[in-house]
């Protein structure tokens, strides 16, 4: 009985030790896609009033557990199943990923003239602010989605071939990971400024170190989220392409002479910029169809 009980823990010690070396590998394979993911999902969480940044930031992260929560059964269940229509799935959330990051590229270019009136407007009502912020959680949880789904993928693709058990363990773990670890940063991010004021305020020098930290935190906090926002955008465009150029012949013999980055980059434009251009023109059609619908 007692040498059962310990081949069993002498089982389970075994299994520990192969999913935290798997881990480290699923880790080193996501930590790309897990920077991009914190780029863009820093520039959606921000902008925001102070008071309302971490409840909008937990409703994005509650978001983002209910995508894992979908992701990762779907995933396992494909992979075993139907491994081509992750490769459609993986294709489709890089041309939704395209389009967000050249739509940005497009907006700085050509502004709409009607979107920066209402940028430039200041929300009074409290009814505008909620609908702004459901507006953009929804975009970032969307967006969360489609990385999860990416950064599931690539997890899962370091295991293929152990055991169901250890697929589920890692997996999960670097799941997990990517919730909490990248919007815990964040969270850290966003509150720059308040920690600068507490430290200004408790500072009862005139100069001091914790002084001059908080002043320099208070004044980094808005270079930050532009630069975020640029990075973020930047991030949408490479991830995509990596999907396209990893998935997709044509764009994977495309100028192979040039460096990944630079190829992925061009790939995400190739499709980001058309795909901009087809929606446009249906939402102007729509707004033609509907033109006409009230003028009948």
């Amino acid at each position: 009985m007692a040498s059962g009980i310990f081949a069993v823990l002498d089982d389970i010690a075994v299994l520990l030790d192969d999913v935290a070396v798997m881990s480290k590998v699923a880790a080193r394979k996501t930590a790309g896609i897990l920077g991009d993911d914190l780029a863009v999902n820093a520039e959606k969480a921000s902008g925001f009033a102070s008071s309302r940044e971490l409840p909008v930031l937990w409703a994005i992260s509650k978001g983002s557990f209910i995508n894992k929560l979908i992701i990762l059964p779907l995933a396992f269940l494909l992979s075993a199943f139907l491994p081509t229509a992750v490769t459609v799935i993986l294709i489709l959330g890089g041309i939704y990923l395209a389009y967000e990051g050249a739509e940005k590229i497009f907006s700085f270019l050509l502004p709409h003239p009607q979107a920066q009136r209402i940028l430039d407007e200041e929300v009074h009502s409290e009814e505008d602010i909620l609908a702004f912020e459901k507006q953009r959680v929804r975009s970032a949880i969307i967006t969360d989605f489609i990385l999860s789904v990416e950064i599931i993928i690539i997890a899962l693709g370091t295991v293929i071939g152990q055991p169901i058990i250890s697929q589920i363990i890692v997996v999960s773990f670097i799941a997990l990971l990517a919730t909490i670890g990248v919007y815990g940063i964040v969270a850290l991010i966003v509150r720059m400024d308040e920690v600068g004021f507490m430290l200004i305020k408790r500072s009862k020098k005139e100069k001091s170190l914790s002084k001059s930290v908080g002043i320099m935190l208070v004044k980094a906090l808005p270079k930050v989220i532009r630069s975020l926002t640029v990075i973020g955008t930047i991030a949408l465009i490479l991830v995509s392409g990596g999907i396209f150029v990893h998935n997709i012949d044509f764009f994977h013999h495309l100028l192979p002479s040039l460096p990944s980055l630079v190829r992925e980059f061009l790939a995400g434009l190739l499709i980001g910029f058309p795909t901009v251009s087809i929606v446009l023109a249906l939402k102007k059609l729509w707004g033609l169809f509907q033109s006409k619908q009230s003028m009948e």
